[in-house]
């Protein structure tokens, strides 16, 4: 399918958007995709999760009107809110990490839940104006029953373990506000489930890229806990251009709203060894990898997202296959290793990719 850009460049400039978590890893690509955009740019976060963090790195306070804040402090957060009176909401604020989930259940839950309520109250209980809201949650919330088929956006939620359903929980609050409160209102509101998200600058524990990334720049060997494992692994730019395409959409004409899955195509979704094999040739110095089971909690083994809804609503196909995603990634994270100008590798991306979906920034 011919790609079809509904984002454009003029819509964003000059809207108030408040990013919730935007001192994360995504967070903090999409307020710089932002900035360039022309947009108010507000965040509302805890302190970055990792040190070193991407936000601090890039500059992040410079062009970001920076609060901090957690997201089940509701009258922080309403307060903030109220005060920004913001045209777009992305709300990414969470606890992400599986194996964080299985050692922190009750504060999974409540970061994933009662933050996902919190935001929405904010909304329901704020001046009525237009204002686009994406939840963004992950391809984790459908119950997987590891048989290896796609999953739609129709598929039973039901995540296996404490983050994976908290999400779902996560998206089932949305529906429940949506449908209860924002029927026939100013509000537009959609839920983006996005596949295994990699790139520059991410520092998490317990993710493969930053694990290749840490064993890497110490000459190490990089050890998987499962290399047959399947998932759908995309360069970061790949949602974060979606979820702006579909906050556009669906500014002031709920009609465009929904939930969509956010994902590669099916011939990109590769297995963690595979991933680590680019990884290792992008890399080069003789980097390799071995397989290492740690005996730790079950993730699935399998996990594939349908990505079709979005194409035939959006027009939106994948634009960096998982080489290109790859290699981006390594560019990053050799820039940084490298003590050069990360700014300007990212800003070179985003153009780069903005400019192979017509779009110049």
């Amino acid at each position: 399918m011919e790609t079809v850009v509904i984002m454009r460049k003029e819509f964003f400039s000059g809207k108030k958007v408040l990013v919730t978590g935007h001192t994360g890893f995504k967070g903090s690509w999409l307020c710089r995709i932002l900035h360039l955009l022309g947009s108010e740019v507000y965040g509302y976060s805890l302190d970055p999760p990792t040190d070193p963090s991407l936000y601090e790195l890039m500059g992040g306070k410079t062009f970001v009107n920076d609060i901090r804040g957690d997201i089940r402090d509701f009258n922080l957060l309403q307060t903030c809110y109220n005060d920004i009176s913001p045209d777009i909401v992305i709300h990414m604020a969470a606890q992400p990490i599986v194996r964080i989930g299985y050692k922190e259940p009750r504060q999974t839950y409540e970061i994933n839940i009662m933050g996902t309520v919190n935001i929405l109250e904010c909304l329901r209980k704020g001046r009525e104006k237009t204002c686009s809201f994406l939840n963004v949650t992950t391809d984790k919330v459908y119950f997987n029953d590891d048989s290896g088929r796609l999953y739609s956006e129709n598929d039973r939620l039901d995540g296996f373990d404490p983050y994976s359903n908290s999400k779902s929980c996560s998206e089932l609050v949305t529906g429940s506000y949506k449908n209860s409160f924002f029927k026939n209102s100013s509000y537009s509101i959609s839920t983006a489930r996005a596949g295994n998200v990699i790139g520059g600058g991410d520092f998490a524990p317990e993710r493969i890229i930053p694990d290749c990334v840490r064993a890497a720049i110490s000459k190490k060997t990089i050890v998987l806990r499962n290399p047959n494992s399947i998932r759908p692994y995309q360069h970061v730019l790949e949602p974060l251009f979606s979820y702006l395409t579909i906050v556009e959409s669906q500014y002031g004409n709920s009609e465009m709203s929904g939930s969509f899955n956010i994902g590669p195509d099916k011939k990109d979704c590769t297995t963690t060894g595979e991933l680590a094999t680019i990884f290792c040739k992008k890399w080069g110095e003789g980097l390799h990898w071995v397989s290492e089971d740690d005996n730790g909690p079950r993730e699935a083994n399998y996990l594939k997202l349908d990505n079709s809804l979005i194409k035939e609503r959006f027009g939106l196909t994948p634009l960096w296959n998982i080489e290109n995603a790859i290699e981006k990634t390594v560019e990053w994270s050799k820039t940084w290793n490298n003590c050069e100008d990360i700014l300007d590798c990212m800003d070179t991306q985003i153009r780069s990719y903005f400019q192979k979906r017509g779009i110049q920034i």
